[in-house]
């Protein structure tokens, strides 16, 4: 642990023993107080010498027990110097952070600076020779190390017609492998097989309108099924990163990307390496395929069947993209779920997660040395394989305002968004500040306006790089109508908002705060071991190095109000915009 993690902890130690110290003297003074009054009481009436004695016995105990407890907080206090000393080591002093001068700037980008000078100087990045990146990032805080392993395969790289593979494969990849997740593999894989044969037996019969054959074989399938369950062990991953003392095993799919995250105490390094490259390097895709696809299509039944604002933001996005993959939904279209098969999840598996395709965040107490020893060892068993790059369509520029309307059982809601580019654009900070001036928070524009002053929507919000930032995106703007108006009215004053960026320049004081928001907000997610992970993994893909992640803070304070009038002209255009209204079904 550093002096100054040391510091930090002795500076919220001591405020922890001083308050409960004092809350302790105050309910020993009260109990003290109480109890002497009690006592007064009753020697006015009957009792007993004997019970006054006690009384009197109690409140000498309680005396000498305030005593030694003031001169414990005065002991305490005199310690005080050197914590606070401690803690000026850590932060800028108060008054200087509350004064609300501009000439105050440059002290809080100085505080930034040697931070992310240490951060690169802890940081280390190697290549296998199959071609899988690892990037080790020390921090010696605290005995934990988080892992994230990234997969640059989304949505966006499936094959017309197999929508939902990517996710499905996030959801198989905790089945196990041959020798994790079940009690006897070869006893297992027949009976998977089979399973596969007869569900393209029982496909093939339904088409064909044969419905005894049907009944047949999904009453076979049903028998398979069930023996092939007995030789599982569920959840066996999970119990083991548990039993390990592992904490949030999770996983999530994206439209460009799917992660695989959680974190171990740092004297589990090699047990993560063993169980991430098994992971990986033997899967059964096959093992409760189709109990796994039956808990996707209930998924996709609560997030966007059953969800008006869920079916919205799908029906909005097949509106605002034509050809580029984004206009479709992570989770895959119904009819593409249903019709996968395991073939399809394994072609997937092995075109993508190649090692020249997946990168290795590792954060937290570790050796970088010892790190890349067991990076050679266990994931240095993967076979190097060329990576396929999809040929992902570009968007042409949108020529007209489009529109989509929903009628459905709920409060009306009102969507606008207008295309913008890439992460890599020069212009990217820019957007990012434009995005929280109109919607990040109770001070923004937006909310301030739509919400507490016109009284018009019962929340107003929106961000930027959506429905990914990969590739160019959507600026996205929603906001619940509040009752008694019409989104044709929010719509008006959203708009109203937005066109004022055109014409308008931003008051210096609401641009500075909406930097100083941004920034801070950065900091606060590289704060955590799995934050900085995740966002130097981020950078790392998507815009080829993860130093960007830092020239980020740079270009943030860099942005003018000159920029902001300039994109905003660009952007917020009739014909780039649109629109997306859910209208309340009357019954």
């Amino acid at each position: 642990m550093n002096q100054n993690s040391q510091s930090i902890l002795d500076f919220r130690l001591g405020t922890f023993l001083r308050n409960a110290t004092r809350s302790l003297l105050l309910r020993r003074s009260t109990t003290s107080l109480r109890d002497a009054t009690r006592s007064l009481l009753k020697s006015r009436g009957t009792l007993s010498r004997t019970i006054l004695d006690w009384s009197d016995k109690v409140s000498v105990i309680l005396r000498r027990l305030f005593v030694a407890l003031l001169a414990l907080i005065i002991l305490w206090w005199g310690l005080q110097p050197e914590i606070a000393l401690a803690q000026t080591q850590t932060a800028p002093p108060p008054q200087r952070v509350l004064q609300p001068t501009k000439t105050q700037t440059p002290p809080v980008e100085s505080s930034i600076q040697p931070y992310l000078n240490r951060v690169i100087k802890q940081l280390t990045e190697f290549r296998l020779d199959n071609g899988l990146k690892f990037i080790v990032l020390e921090r010696h805080q605290a005995p934990v190390v988080s892992f994230l392993t990234y997969a640059n395969v989304g949505g966006v790289d499936e094959p017309d017609g197999k929508t939902g593979v990517a996710h499905f494969l996030e959801h198989l990849a905790f089945k196990g492998t041959t020798r994790i997740g079940t009690e006897d593999y070869k006893a297992e894989k027949p009976l998977l097989e089979t399973l596969e044969r007869l569900d393209g037996q029982i496909k093939t019969a339904k088409a064909d309108g044969k419905k005894d054959e049907v009944a047949r074989l999904e009453a076979e399938f049903k028998r398979v099924e069930a023996q092939a369950a007995k030789l599982v062990k569920q959840n066996e991953l999970g119990q083991i990163v548990e039993q390990a003392g592992g904490v949030g095993l999770n996983a999530n799919t994206s439209t460009e990307a799917t992660r695989y995250l959680y974190s171990f105490p740092a004297n589990k390094l090699e047990l993560w390496m063993s169980l991430e490259s098994e992971r990986f390097l033997d899967p059964v895709i096959r093992r409760e395929f189709y109990k796994e696809r039956d808990v996707i299509l209930e998924e996709r039944r609560m997030r966007v069947e059953n969800s008006p604002i869920g079916l919205m933001v799908e029906k909005f996005l097949d509106t605002a993209y034509k050809v580029h993959p984004f206009r479709r939904p992570v989770i895959g279209y119904d009819e593409d779920i249903r019709n996968l098969t395991p073939e399809d999840v394994q072609k997937f598996f092995d075109t993508h997660y190649v090692p020249s395709n997946l990168t290795i965040a590792i954060v937290g107490d570790v050796n970088p040395a010892e790190v890349k020893k067991l990076a050679q060892t266990y994931f240095g068993r993967y076979l190097a394989r060329t990576k396929v790059v999809e040929k992902i369509p570009v968007e042409p520029p949108q020529q007209e305002t489009r529109e989509v309307t929903l009628q459905l059982p709920s409060q009306p809601w009102y969507l606008e968004g207008y295309h913008r580019p890439a992460i890599t654009h020069p212009d990217n900070a820019v957007y990012e500040i434009i995005g929280s001036l109109l919607s990040d928070g109770r001070t923004s524009r937006l909310y301030k306006s739509l919400v507490e002053k016109q009284r018009l929507a019962l929340n107003a919000q929106g961000f930027s790089g959506f429905p990914g930032d990969k590739y160019p995106n959507l600026m996205l703007f929603y906001a619940l109508t509040a009752p008694g108006h019409r989104v044709d009215e929010l719509a008006v004053a959203l708009r109203q908002e937005i066109d004022k960026l055109k014409t308008e320049p931003v008051a210096t004081v609401d641009l500075e705060r909406v930097k100083t928001q941004a920034r801070a907000g950065l900091l606060r997610t590289l704060d955590s071991n799995m934050g900085m992970a995740q966002q130097l993994l981020e950078y790392e893909v998507k815009t080829g190095s993860w130093r960007n992640l830092f020239k980020q803070l740079d270009d943030i304070s860099a942005v003018t109000t000159a920029d902001i009038v300039r994109v905003a002209k660009e952007t917020f255009t009739p014909k780039n915009r649109t629109i997306g209204k859910l209208l309340s079904k009357e019954a």
